[in-house]
């Protein structure tokens, strides 16, 4: 049933999560769980939601003390721990957007700590219920399976062990009738699908997800521009002209460049991760799954299908637990976490919220990169290296004057006395930089990585 624009579209297991937080709240406020009262927004509300975020994420801390515990560097993994637990990711999206994806991520940490400790069998069991979970997660599910194949149901010299696969296999199964079976006994399984999948949905959510197709679509508008002034002989698409430029959820339609549709995502995403999974079938160690996973996200990121910029969490999360490999992956990490937490700003408005993201932000970063730099820090070994590391370093002082455009264009925009016409015409400038800035840096990190897992 339908009661809202904002219906559930997570797996079984966050509603049976959904549900299990909602018994407590009947007993605080009725109010919180009447499904017909959407705009519901007593103090109540807002402590119950604030507090079960906090008491969830609690699953995440404990995770990453343990990640401390049988680390080769105790205290390079305690920074990087902290980092991740103040996440400003976490901070915006959770503890402000709200949602629970600190309570997530947790399992996800769990499971990948399972797998450095060298149990298999409890990671791919974890992962299972991540996905049940929340079905982003999918991202990274085929570094798991080539990985858990690999290193777990195959020996060395590449023998299936039947006892290991049928144990993992048993495993997951079994995960996913507990989640699913009770939708397919109530036939319900193609509504659930429905909902977890939405390919009508356009390419780009809002124009604000800093991946690939954000690029593509910044060259259309080009292409568009110049088509218009100097009459070139360029076929456009009228539907396009005004589609993608206003930051609305909606089809994307490209005025001069071919369209993209779901299945050119697919395989483009599907090809290159192939190419990091065959490294990882080659070499199925701790850090080189760790490496494949952070890049099956990354590539799912760069050019899935209406991906959202929240995803880049995917990204973050389990980049930071390679920070501290070498100097280059500390850089790769550095650029995709000043480029992908500044991506998430837009997500709040208010100008109390904003001040407190840029604050929150600039505080942890000069708290994990500078001890981080210090540790693992190797000045360049070539004269192509030190212009790259000039580029890189004027990329993300870039980021203050990007900053100081978004706060002050709006008002310089207000104070100008135009017509509410240009106002609406312009208004979708300061975001769309923001995503096409933040875009550059991405990809350049997605690169940046892939060459070095490639080369290890």
């Amino acid at each position: 049933m339908t009661t809202s624009e904002w219906t559930l579209d997570y797996p079984p297991f966050f509603a049976y999560f959904e549900k299990l937080l909602s018994i407590p709240a009947s007993f605080i406020d009725p109010g919180i769980v009447d499904v017909n009262n959407l705009d519901y927004g007593a103090w109540s509300v807002v402590v119950y939601q604030r507090l079960t975020v906090i008491l969830t994420e609690l699953v995440l801390g404990a995770v990453l003390l343990r990640f401390t515990r049988g680390a080769t560097h105790p205290t390079t993994q305690r920074i990087i721990s902290a980092s991740l637990f103040l996440h400003p990711g976490f901070l915006i999206i959770d503890h402000i957007h709200f949602q629970y994806n600190g309570f997530m991520f947790g399992i996800l940490l769990a499971s990948i700590l399972m797998a450095r400790n060298g149990n298999h069998l409890a990671s791919g069991l974890l992962f299972a219920v991540l996905l049940n979970f929340k079905h982003i997660y999918m991202y990274l599910a085929p570094a798991y399976f080539v990985y858990l194949l690999r290193a777990f149901c195959m020996s060395p010299t590449g023998e299936l062990l039947p006892a290991r696969f049928v144990s993992l296999a048993n495993a997951v199964i079994f995960v996913f009738v507990v989640s699913l079976g009770p939708f397919i006994l109530m036939g319900q399984l193609s509504q659930l699908l429905s909902r977890l999948f939405p390919f009508t949905r356009g390419l780009n959510h809002a124009y604000w997800a800093p991946n690939a197709w954000a690029l593509l679509t910044a060259a259309d508008r080009v292409l568009l521009q110049y088509a218009k002034r100097f009459g070139a002989n360029l076929a456009v698409n009228q539907s396009g002209v005004s589609s993608t430029s206003r930051g609305l959820v909606g089809d994307t339609v490209f005025a001069v460049i071919p369209n993209i549709k779901p299945i050119h995502t697919f395989v483009i995403t599907l090809a290159l991760q192939s190419i990091f999974l065959f490294k990882l079938w080659r070499l199925p160690t701790y850090k080189s799954f760790v490496t494949a996973l952070t890049l099956c996200g990354y590539t799912s990121y760069m050019f899935g299908w209406h991906v959202h910029e929240k995803a880049i969490l995917l990204v973050l999360v389990p980049l930071s637990l390679l920070a501290t490999e070498n100097h280059a992956f500390f850089r790769t990490f550095l650029i995709a976490s000043v480029a992908g937490v500044f991506s998430l700003f837009p997500l709040l408005f208010t100008p109390a919220e904003q001040f407190v993201e840029v604050i929150y932000s600039l505080i942890w970063g000069i708290m994990t990169f500078i001890p981080l730099h210090k540790r693992i820090f190797e000045f360049p070994r070539s004269l192509f290296g030190v212009i790259l590391n000039a580029l890189e370093f004027a990329y993300l002082a870039g980021f203050v004057l990007l900053q100081l455009f978004v706060v002050l264009f709006p008002a310089w925009l207000g104070a100008k006395g135009g017509s509410k016409e240009d106002e609406e015409k312009w208004a979708f400038l300061p975001l769309m930089l923001t995503s096409i800035y933040c875009a550059i840096g991405l990809v350049w990190a997605y690169i940046r990585l892939s060459v070095l897992y490639l080369k290890m």
